[in-house]
């Protein structure tokens, strides 16, 4: 087991992380702005799966044969970039709008949460934080590795559901406002399209690391 300070300082490490805009928030926001807050917890346990998957393959040392084959991780982070820029295409042309509670069309339970899964898995910065940040908190003197890999990937999954969990709630509030203001639907529209194409260059460009 790895020592309470330990785990307090992987923590905030944690929360720095989930704290920082990337594709998970962005398709949470979208999905309780635009269906409610349960559509948004729909859709973050279909992320919370995605991190349990990186985990344990972190901690069986899959991950390190995916970050160790130089294709293996291009593909995945390719993949990833492609994805984000068909949701910029969608943001653009208004076959999706993100922070638009009445024109984003409805997805049913098992869709949203197999895009929330979808999302999480496409994004090979998460691969790269499992196998090089854990490392860094694990200790063999203080016992089985494997042990200390899930205690460390628990506690990350714990601090990143609460806090997208909060992000759903407030989220969904967001509604409220954006009622009957159609000029400021297309202005985010277009915005999220470039925030979005945005992250699918940065993430087509990033080399391996």
């Amino acid at each position: 087991m790895p020592a309470a300070d330990t785990l307090a300082v992987f923590a905030l490490v944690a929360l720095g992380m989930v704290l920082t805009p990337g594709p998970n928030m962005v398709y949470l926001i979208s999905r309780s702005i635009a269906q409610g807050r349960a559509a948004g917890f729909i859709s973050l346990a279909g992320v919370v799966l995605g991190f349990m998957i990186y985990m344990l393959c972190a901690a069986f040392g899959i991950t390190a044969l995916v970050m160790a084959v130089p294709y293996a991780y291009d593909a995945l982070r390719l993949a990833g970039a492609v994805y984000l820029a068909w949701l910029a295409w969608q943001a653009a042309t208004g076959r999706v709008a993100p922070f638009a509670p009445r024109a984003l069309p409805a997805h049913g339970a098992r869709q949203l949460f197999a895009m929330g899964l979808l999302t999480n898995l496409l994004n090979p910065k998460i691969a790269a934080l499992y196998l090089s940040l854990l490392p860094q908190f694990i200790d063999p003197a203080a016992g089985s590795v494997l042990a200390q890999s899930l205690v460390l990937g628990a506690t990350q999954i714990a601090v990143s559901t609460t806090v997208n969990a909060v992000i759903v709630v407030a989220a969904g509030a967001v509604a409220v406002f954006l009622a009957g203001r159609p000029l400021w639907q297309r202005v985010q529209r277009w915005l999220m399209a470039t925030v979005l194409g945005s992250l699918a260059l940065r993430m087509a460009l990033d080399g391996r690391r």
